[in-house]
């Protein structure tokens, strides 16, 4: 039912189904490294609360922490692109 009401709204059926199945697949996939990333930056303001002399630090591992956090959305929004046809 709800497949035949987007393939309604769409136009196109399948493709459309697709591009629709498609973002909410990356949207799924972006939350996760949302998380993560809220985790990350959350920890290391804690730690430069706690430790102001080692700030310096806390921010580089952030950095890092956030780019390869980061890097799981971009995989998740590639191969929701390869997955279209």
């Amino acid at each position: 039912m709800i497949s035949t009401i987007l393939a309604q709204l769409t136009g196109d059926g399948e493709a459309g189904l697709s591009a629709i199945g498609a973002g909410l697949g990356y949207g799924l996939a972006a939350i996760g490294p949302g998380v993560g990333i809220g985790i990350v930056v959350g920890n290391a303001i804690t730690a430069m609360a706690r430790q102001p002399e080692s700030a310096g630090v806390a921010r580089t591992t952030m950095f890092l922490g956030i780019a390869f956090t980061e890097a799981l959305a971009l995989i998740g929004f590639v191969v929701f692109i390869l997955l279209l046809p």
